[in-house]
């Protein structure tokens, strides 16, 4: 699907969307102090950072201290946050960033600085591309909250998720098309429900490759 097809959709979405994320941007303001949109850097196309905009889902900390990931039982979560997150419900103020043009609705995940190596062959392939809102990884890892090693989440993301979420973003690149896209599409919200997705034919076959 191109970039402009799909920035054309995260406009309209955006506007459809409106009063929901209004209506729960009140429930975040009302269930702890701060803000209720948060802007966390994230390295997009060409390896430039942006901002991602998503509705706040942990205590407001100024000074962004903590791990990079969190993990289900992460105490910074507040109750709102979780609620939240089940759904990706944080994520609807994203269709902003796609109809700037700095995401896609689907493609590789947006990184955060901490994790993105330029200078490895794998994260920088993967960020040739604009970062999408869901994907092949944000499909297969719907659960990573769960996987995370709640001891040392940062570095067990770092040295194990990760890596197989590059190996997904790079075969989604080498079979992108508007059909795939679709596939994807049609196949998060099933993912949220908690069903396993079963990656297509030639997908599976790259993955046994890499």
């Amino acid at each position: 699907m191109s970039d402009p097809v799909q920035r054309l959709l995260a406009g309209l979405l955006s506007l459809l969307t409106l009063p929901l994320v209004a209506v729960l941007a009140l429930a975040v303001r009302l269930d702890s102090p701060g803000p209720s949109l948060y802007r966390s850097e994230r390295i997009g196309q060409g390896g430039r950072p942006f901002a991602c905009i998503k509705l706040r889902t942990m205590r407001w900390d100024p000074v962004g201290g903590g791990p990079a990931v969190t993990a289900r039982t992460d105490v910074r979560l507040t109750r709102v946050g979780r609620a939240l997150r089940r759904f990706r419900l944080d994520e609807l103020p994203q269709l902003w960033n796609v109809a700037r043009g700095e995401m896609r609705l689907v493609g590789p995940r947006p990184e955060s600085p901490r994790f993105v190596d330029l200078g490895d062959p794998v994260h920088r392939e993967v960020f040739t591309v604009r970062p999408g809102i869901t994907g092949l990884a944000q499909l297969l890892y719907v659960d990573e909250a769960d996987l995370l090693d709640e001891a040392d989440p940062d570095h067990h993301y770092r040295d194990e998720i990760l890596p197989a979420k590059l190996r997904l973003d790079l075969a989604y690149l080498h079979h992108r098309s508007t059909r795939l896209d679709l596939w994807i599409l049609a196949q998060t919200p099933i993912a949220l429900m908690g069903r396993a997705i079963v990656p297509p034919a030639a997908i599976r076959a790259d993955l046994a490759r890499a």
